[in-house]
């Protein structure tokens, strides 16, 4: 069965079409689904992309995350089903209480473009189930705000719970614990700040990101199936 994949649009959203594309690439089903919406429609999994939604005024996620759909959002994310926030879509999660800890400016306070290596640390989550424990993968990230914080104890959890999913090989942005992906306890709900949808053609230097987004949809499919 397609997977179908509802993307939030936020007004600043940037990377939903890219997200879309990436998705219908890899055999799913993807539809926008505009903020202001209360319900997700009829999917089965839900992406927050990229972008600077509303502005990030006050600080990235911060207003987003009182957006109509955010309840929707986690209403499913309640129910077991496939959540993922990429770059400001983590963000979000994160002020939604979704995940914890918080994005600050990145060491240096340094706008990132580039492509950076990432390692599976764990595949206890929808975007890194199957995936081997140390794959490495060349994935971009675009950022300000992408260093990852969080208390001692949230660390501690994070880690014995092998819900840190994937680490910086080379940290590029200043990141506790090189984290540039995260689960929560369930492994449902998952955000990273690298955009594995800008990885699925080789003739753009890399197609690792398909792993990644193919690990989700068959996460979401089977999901449907049982």
């Amino acid at each position: 069965m397609t997977a179908r994949v509802g993307v939030v649009l936020f007004p600043g959203t940037n990377c939903e079409h890219d997200v879309i594309a990436a998705v219908e690439a890899l055999g799913g089903s993807a539809s926008l689904v505009w903020h202001g919406e209360t319900s997700l429609g009829d999917v089965d999994a839900v992406i927050l992309p990229g972008g600077f939604a509303h502005g990030d005024y006050l600080r990235p996620g911060a207003i987003a995350r009182f957006s109509p759909v955010m309840a929707a959002v986690s209403q499913l994310a309640s129910a077991g089903a496939p959540v993922v926030g990429i770059c400001n879509g983590f963000q979000v999660l994160t002020e939604a209480q979704l995940l914890p800890g918080a994005l600050q400016k990145n060491a240096g306070l340094s706008f990132l473009c580039d492509t950076v290596a990432i390692e599976v640390a764990s595949s206890a989550s929808v975007l890194t189930a199957g995936l081997p424990v140390g794959t490495t993968l060349r994935v971009p990230i675009n950022h300000f705000e992408g260093n990852y914080t969080c208390d001692a104890a949230t660390l501690e959890e994070l880690r014995a719970g092998g819900r840190i999913i994937l680490r910086y090989a080379d940290n590029p942005n200043g990141s506790v614990y090189d984290i540039a992906g995260i689960a929560n306890a369930a492994g449902n709900v998952v955000g990273l700040m690298p955009h594995p949808e800008r990885a699925c053609d080789p003739l753009l230097g890399s197609d690792d990101g398909r792993l990644l987004l193919g690990a989700l949809l068959a996460s979401a499919g089977a999901r449907v199936g049982s």
